[in-house]
């Protein structure tokens, strides 16, 4: 009989773990997700010279910093340069739609999973127009900034009619993507996209940072400051995700034949920041968006000085380095960490009152129904407070360090990058040991 070491038994017990519940299959399928949208985002659009394209990342703030989350996509100008974007901002307008709409409202609410499956569809129509208006936009600044990069035997209208076609079509094949992995996948799948397009660009700001420093040698003791701020945040974006309020639930004991149910303590677990990196990617699309616009007029031939005076000064007033641009950043985090508490639906505070009633349950010292609904309420407002501020907070840290330091290379991958990694990373930790949960109870039963 072959005997096992312990690393060997040890490494038999994870393998047969990854066939519990069709996670290693989950775990392939997304792997494969991600390869195809690698692959796509280095397959340029046609009519594009690679050799003559100078990298649009290199050349603009904007696109350098909307081309991180894309993972090269935009600086490629491939066909899936608009990425997960589209379809993350029309997820939010529905959103807000639910809130304001009676009739969406209803259906996420009433009317189960048909209800949700209904407003899916809904969003996906929508992302299909936000698309095709950023493609409008986006094909019109290449025309604008970069005709050097189109060959010059191309037809300019066959050229922009097809780039807007195909982007368009590009920003819903990387919506299905997203869409596939969230329910075949590990993890949320808009999430995973944009988690790897972060991931890739890494060695490149890890070049530049090394000729910058060598160029530069003081620069060392401020890249090893930013450093241990930028391990530090990390630290903190884990405690954020992870700490919770417990609220301690009293359940009632029943009687079944001889048998006696129930009367342990449970508790209700409000986390800090409910709402994980969603807030985060909700902000940089908010901001992106008027940001886009005021970039294409402002490399446009505006004859009005006025008007052309107002553009340069938006523009400069909403530029990622600006300390305007950080303020509206913080706010838009802070509100929209409340908005994603509200919206989820295992954190309504009257349905966990009625609940705890139907089932006789209750918290310490409170009556049930209205009473408990209130004490919930103010717990829920209390901690997403704390969870608001804290995120808005360590949003700005990373970015102003590196400001401070002079390590200017490493600001695409400041606190955003971080807080999105790092929560991508626990999201998707956290499914893993769901899904091993079965094998976990298997085990028990069997002791």
């Amino acid at each position: 009989m072959q005997q096992y070491t312990p690393n060997q038994q040890n490494l038999q017990a994870m393998l047969s773990n990854l066939n519990i519940a069709g996670l290693k299959t989950k775990i392939i399928f997304t792997l494969v997700m991600i390869m195809i949208f690698r692959l796509c985002a280095q397959l340029p659009l046609f009519g594009i010279d690679g050799q003559n394209l100078a990298n649009l990342a290199a050349t603009n703030n904007l696109i350098g910093f909307l081309d991180m989350f894309s993972g090269g996509a935009i600086g490629n100008v491939s066909i899936i340069a608009l990425g997960i974007g589209p379809y993350i901002t029309a997820s939010i307008i529905m959103q807000l739609l639910a809130v304001v709409i009676p009739h969406l409202e209803q259906l996420q609410k009433e009317e189960g999973e048909a209800g949700r499956r209904k407003i899916s569809q809904y969003t996906r129509m929508f992302t299909i127009v936000i698309a095709a208006i950023q493609a409008l936009v986006f094909v019109v600044y290449l025309l604008k900034t970069s005709r050097s990069a189109i060959m010059p035997d191309v037809n300019l209208v066959a050229f922009a009619i097809g780039s807007i076609v195909i982007l368009t079509a590009g920003s819903a094949l990387t919506m299905w993507m997203a869409e596939l992995m969230t329910e075949r996948g590990i993890g949320n799948g808009a999430s995973m996209l944009i988690f790897c397009g972060i991931i890739s660009k890494i060695p490149f700001y890890a070049e530049k940072t090394v000729m910058l420093i060598q160029e530069d040698t003081s620069l060392q003791l401020g890249l090893l400051l930013l450093l241990l701020i930028f391990f530090a945040t990390m630290v903190f974006i884990v405690i954020m995700q992870e700490a919770a309020r417990k609220v301690i639930i009293v359940n009632p004991r029943r009687q079944v034949g001889n048998k006696v149910y129930g009367g342990t303590n449970t508790f209700i677990p409000f986390k800090l920041n409910p709402g994980g990196v969603m807030p985060i990617i909700f902000a940089i699309a908010i901001l992106l968006f008027p940001t886009t616009i005021l970039e294409l007029f402002g490399n446009a031939n505006i004859s009005n000085d006025v008007l052309r005076n107002i553009i340069v000064g938006l523009s400069n007033f909403l530029r990622p380095s600006e300390i305007t641009y950080n303020i509206i950043y913080f706010l838009l985090i802070f509100g929209l960490t409340f908005f994603y508490a509200s919206i989820i639906p295992n954190l309504q505070p009257k349905e966990i009152a009625t609940n705890l009633k139907k089932y006789g349950s209750s918290i310490p010292g409170i009556k049930p129904g209205k009473p408990t609904a209130e004490a919930l309420d103010k717990i829920l407002s209390k901690t997403t407070f704390i969870g608001a501020l804290g995120l808005a907070t360590i949003a700005l840290i990373p970015s102003i360090s590196c400001n401070i330091t002079g390590i200017t290379t490493l600001q695409g991958i400041g606190a955003t990058s971080l807080i999105i990694m790092v929560g991508v990373a626990l999201d998707f930790i956290n499914q893993v040991r769901t899904n091993l949960l079965p094998k976990n109870y298997e085990s028990f039963l069997k002791q």
